[in-house]
């Protein structure tokens, strides 16, 4: 086997996780990003101090200045980060140098009080809240398209499946606005989430006693308030109540989330991959020219885009258990479980930001085919609305009379391949209740739709 020279070797371009490769996802939360987002915390955290007073105005500035991400070796802070288990102590040497080749005086004041989880989780949430923003607007257009679908189709009949088999009719309206409703819970989700991203503030063991003790602040109460506050402001985060290096809420709503999120998206995804088989074809995605094609078989457009969808859908909750169990972290600060988050969180991102943008393509191209949904309404002829039948002869002949009567009628007809609304003619029991036009109606499967229509318009009335 032969082994790429290493001027070739990518780590991760994507190759193994097409559903996020080249999508908006992947630059929010590139190696590149997440080196960004702690310099931009370090500087965030200069010009708090400097708004409350115990940084100068003049560091910070040039502190803010050097936190260029392109100023920096990522590979080699990368390699260094295994002599100290993470990468924010060779961020922090290699911005005092470069803090210091500007403004020997403002390097002092690079990282000051800080510890290198504060920089870190707070770089964190700053990746998250670029992440969901992106993930909600994929969402919201998904919501969008998902309306028009389920309004164009209020009226659109077809057959409702449970246990894999033909139960009663339904409409493909009442799916899509199923679809949609999940779409609208999992934003609201994100968007709740999203509004509660914290800062972290804690100082080397969740006491804020370094940023204090270089503060030479008198009322500590009072510092911490205006720190907290300022360095929330600067980040466009939220203040905690109380440190949380071992308290790790925010993660665990962050992997709650991501999970809901594609587990809702893969509902949608299997359902279209279920209504695109050859035998059923009632939806189609979209044709684009060598999309689908298989490397054998030339005949086969295959329903890429909701499989990309559902291979998310069946990665992330997974990767986020691993994140919950972060939750059981030791002491005040963590070995290992914070170590683990990185990766895991990473990639539940990176998933479910490029389900959401696969999914919205995968929507705004459905083809709905409601002639072939009409030839599956009939398959079972009548039988499907043996439950409406029933429910007329019960008040005419008795519950019991009633579902024994159409059950023998049932075999009958699957025996002699009659109509039911025939067979049931034939019935002597039948004299006298129903006559046949009334009973011809009521075994038209395309007319047992409930109350389906009426479903579609409230929920399409909704944004929530």
């Amino acid at each position: 086997m032969t082994t790429p020279p290493d001027d070739l070797v990518t780590i991760d371009s994507g190759l193994l996780s097409p559903v996020r490769a080249g999508t908006p996802i992947e630059a929010v939360v590139s190696d590149t990003a997440w080196l960004q987002a702690m310099l931009d915390t370090e500087a965030a955290l200069a010009r708090a101090q400097s708004r409350i007073g115990t940084v100068p105005e003049w560091a910070a500035e040039a502190i803010t200045s050097a936190a260029r991400a392109e100023r920096l070796d990522l590979t080699a802070l990368s390699v260094a980060a295994r002599e100290t288990a993470n990468p924010v102590v060779g961020l922090v040497a290699s911005l005092t140098r470069l803090v210091g080749a500007g403004n020997p005086d403002a390097a002092e004041f690079v990282h000051r009080g800080s510890t290198s989880q504060d920089i870190f989780d707070t770089a964190t949430m700053v990746i998250a809240h670029h992440a969901l923003r992106i993930i909600r607007a994929d969402l919201a257009r998904m919501a969008d398209v998902l309306n028009d679908v389920a309004r164009a189709h209020r009226d659109t009949p077809m057959i409702g499946r449970t246990l894999a088999l033909h139960a009663v009719p339904t409409t493909f309206g009442l799916k899509a606005a199923g679809w949609r409703q999940l779409v609208l819970d999992a934003d609201r989700r994100a968007g709740q989430v999203l509004d509660s991203l914290p800062v972290a503030l804690g100082g080397a063991a969740g006491t804020l006693a370094g940023y204090l003790e270089y503060s030479g602040a008198v009322d500590r109460a009072d510092y911490v308030d205006k720190l907290l506050d300022a360095f929330a402001a600067e980040t466009g985060l939220v203040r905690p109540v109380l440190p949380w290096h071992v308290l790790r809420t925010p993660i665990a709503d962050l992997a709650g989330v991501l999970a809901f999120t594609t587990g809702a998206l893969g509902k949608i995804a299997i359902d279209v991959l279920l209504l695109t088989r050859t035998e059923t074809g009632e939806l189609a995605e979209s044709t684009v020219p060598g999309r689908g094609s298989s490397s054998a078989m030339p005949h086969k457009r295959n329903p890429v885009l909701a499989t990309l969808v559902r291979s998310a859908a069946l990665q992330v909750p997974a990767i986020a258990a691993g994140l919950t169990q972060c939750l059981v972290s030791e002491d005040e600060r963590s070995a290992g479980a914070w170590h683990a988050e990185w990766h895991l969180l990473r990639e539940c991102l990176r998933l479910t930001g490029g389900a959401t943008h696969t999914a919205v393509e995968l929507v705004e191209g459905l083809e709905v085919r409601p002639e072939r949904m009409r030839d599956n309404l009939g398959l079972t002829g009548s039988h499907v609305v043996s439950e409406r039948i029933g429910a007329v002869l019960a008040t005419r002949l008795g519950k019991a009379a009633a579902k024994k009567l159409i059950s023998e009628a049932v075999t009958t007809a699957d025996s002699t391949g009659q109509p039911l609304h025939r067979v049931l003619a034939g019935i002597p029991e039948f004299t006298g209740h129903i006559d046949a036009d009334e009973l011809a109606a009521l075994c038209d499967p395309a007319t047992y739709t409930g109350a389906a229509d009426v479903l579609v318009d409230w929920a399409t009335q909704r944004d929530h």
